[in-house]
C-alpha cells in the first residue's frame, strides 16, 4: 500500500475492523482537546512560571506554542498516514518497527495512566483543604466513580459532559477576565496596560526562554490524545489533525490571555517569595480583583470542574491507547473487547479506574513526582513520534521537506532539550518504567505473540 492510499484509507485498511462509533465532529474533538490540556491550566502554576521566566509569563506560553506547533504538525501527518486508534504507538510501530511502537506505547502508557491519578491527587488536596472533615482517599474515588461511569456509557456522553464541562470553565475565566479588565479600568492595585508582562529588555536573555521553556512545554500537554479518537471521529484523519492544531491554539491564546492580565496587577516584581506566595499568587490577585468569593470560586468550583474534565478525558484517552495496544497482542487481547452497544472498550475503561485508584490513593502525598514522570512519558512519546515522521517519508518519493523533514527535526531538537533538563527523579522513574516495559516485551517475544507488520511502501 502507498503513502497516498494510507491517508484515505479506513482501519480495514490495517487489517482492523471498525468496532468503535464513528460520531464524534470536528467540534467534539476540539472540546476534548481543550478539556484534556484545561483552560485554566495557568491558575495553578502562576506564580512559578512567573518567578522562572521574571514576570514574564505570557511570553512563556507563547514560547510554548511556538515549541509545541512542531509536534502538533507531526501529530497532523502521521495521523493522516495512519488513521487509526493508538496514537504515537500505532505511528511507531508502523513506520519504525515492532520495538519502537511498544516502547513509544509504554511511555505514552506512563503519562496517560498516571496524567488521572494526578488529577485526582491534585483535586483530593484542595478539596481535603475546603471541607477537612472528608479525607482525601473519598475525594479520589468519588471522581473516579464519576469518570468510569460517564466513560462506560459510550464516546458520545464523555462528549456530551465535556462540553458541559468545559463551558463551566470557560464561564470561570469569563467572569475572571471581566472583572480583571473592571479594575484595570480602575487601577486597582496600581495595574496599567504595559509590555513588561511580555517583554522585559532588562531581565529578558537566552538562558531565560530555554528555561522557561521546559514549563512552556509542559503545560501544553493533554492536546496530542485526540489522536487517540481517530476510530470515532466522522471526519477521519483530517479531523483528527484540524482538531490537534486548534486545540493547541486556542488554548495558547486563553493561557496568555489570562496570565496577561494577572500579571499587570503585580507589576514592578519579578518574584514571589517561595512557598504559599508562589502557589497562591493567582487565587491572590483574583482576590485583589474581585474579592473572596472570586478566590474561591477559582480555587474550589474550578478545580473541581477542571480536575473532573481532565480526568474524564484523561481516562478515555487511556483505554483507547490499552485498546489498540490489547488489539496488537501487546496487553492481554482481552482488553481490545469492545461493548457490542456502547462500542467502548470497556473492560480497558474499568482498568484504567483500577490502577488510578490505587496509584491515586498510594501517591496522595507524592505530587512532585507524579508531575515529573506524567512529563517523561509523553516527551519520550513526543520524541519517536518525530522519528516516526523522518522515517516513514523516507522511503517514499512524495516527501516534502518542509513537513517530513524540517517540521520533526526541529520538533525532536525541543523535546530533546526539555527531556534533557528534566529532572534527576522523572529520569530515574521513567527508565525504570521503560526498563520493566522492555523486560515485558521480552517475555511478549518468548511467548511468541504476533508482530505489528510494517506498511509496505
Amino acid at each position: 500500500m502507498s503513502m497516498p492510499e494510507t491517508e484515505a484509507a479506513g482501519v480495514e485498511a490495517f487489517g482492523y475492523k471498525q468496532e468503535l462509533k464513528r460520531s464524534l465532529s470536528l467540534f467534539d474533538l476540539l472540546v476534548y482537546g481543550l478539556v484534556f490540556i484545561v483552560p485554566g491550566a495557568p491558575i495553578a502554576v502562576f506564580g512559578i512560571v512567573f518567578n522562572a521566566s521574571k514576570g514574564m509569563v505570557p511570553l512563556v506560553y507563547f514560547i510554548g506554542l511556538i515549541a509545541m506547533v512542531f509536534t502538533a504538525l507531526s501529530y497532523m501527518t502521521m495521523s493522516r498516514a495512519f488513521p487509526v486508534a493508538g496514537s504515537v504507538y500505532t505511528y511507531a510501530a508502523r513506520s519504525i518497527g515492532e520495538l519502537a511502537g511498544f516502547i513509544a506505547g509504554w511511555a505514552m502508557l506512563l503519562d496517560y495512566l498516571l496524567l488521572p491519578t494526578l488529577t485526582y491527587v491534585v483535586c483530593a488536596i484542595a478539596m481535603h483543604a475546603t471541607w477537612p472533615v472528608v479525607p482525601e482517599p473519598v475525594w479520589v474515588v468519588s471522581l473516579i466513580a464519576v469518570s468510569t461511569i460517564v466513560n462506560y456509557f459510550g464516546i458520545e456522553a464523555t462528549a456530551r459532559t465535556n462540553f458541559v464541562l468545559l463551558a463551566l470553565q470557560l464561564v470561570l475565566l469569563v467572569v475572571f477576565m471581566g472583572l480583571g479588565v473592571r479594575a484595570l479600568a480602575h487601577g486597582t492595585g496600581g495595574a496599567h496596560l504595559a509590555l513588561a508582562p511580555v517583554f522585559d529588555p532588562t531581565v529578558l536573555t537566552p538562558g531565560l526562554i530555554f528555561g522557561a521553556l521546559s514549563l512552556a512545554v509542559l503545560s501544553f500537554l493533554g492536546f496530542d490524545a485526540i489522536s487517540t479518537l481517530s476510530e470515532e471521529a466522522r471526519g477521519g484523519a483530517p479531523a483528527i489533525g484540524r482538531a490537534t492544531i486548534l486545540s493547541l491554539c486556542v488554548s495558547a491564546v486563553l493561557f496568555m490571555a489570562q496570565t496577561y492580565l494577572a500579571s499587570l496587577f503585580v507589576l514592578g516584581r519579578t518574584q514571589f517569595a517561595p512557598g504559599a506566595a508562589t502557589n497562591e499568587a493567582f487565587y491572590n490577585v483574583a482576590a485583589l480583583i474581585g474579592g473572596y468569593w472570586l478566590k474561591f470560586a477559582i480555587t474550589v468550583p474550578g478545580v473541581l470542574i477542571g480536575g473532573i474534565a481532565g480526568a474524564l478525558s484523561a481516562q478515555a484517552a487511556t483505554a483507547r491507547l490499552l485498546y489498540s495496544m490489547a488489539r496488537d497482542g501487546k496487553l492481554p487481547r482481552a482488553l481490545a473487547h469492545v461493548h457490542p452497544i456502547r462500542k467502548v472498550p470497556e473492560r480497558a475503561v474499568f482498568l484504567v479506574a483500577a490502577v488510578t485508584l490505587v496509584l491515586g490513593t498510594l501517591m496522595l502525598d507524592k505530587l512532585e513526582l507524579l508531575t515529573s514522570m506524567v512529563s517523561f512519558g509523553a516527551l519520550i512519546g513526543f520524541l519517536l513520534l518525530h522519528v516516526s515522521v523522518l522515517v516513514w517519508f523516507a522511503r517514499g518519493s512524495n516527501r516534502d521537506w518542509l513537513r517530513h523533514v524540517a517540521v520533526p527535526f526541529a520538533g525532536f531538537a525541543i523535546i530533546a532539550y526539555v527531556l534533557w533538563n528534566a529532572e534527576a527523579n522523572a529520569k530515574t522513574a521513567g527508565l525504570s518504567w521503560l526498563a520493566a516495559g522492555l523486560l515485558y516485551y521480552a517475555v511478549l517475544r518468548m511467548l511468541g505473540r504476533r508482530r505489528v507488520s510494517v506498511l509496505p511502501v
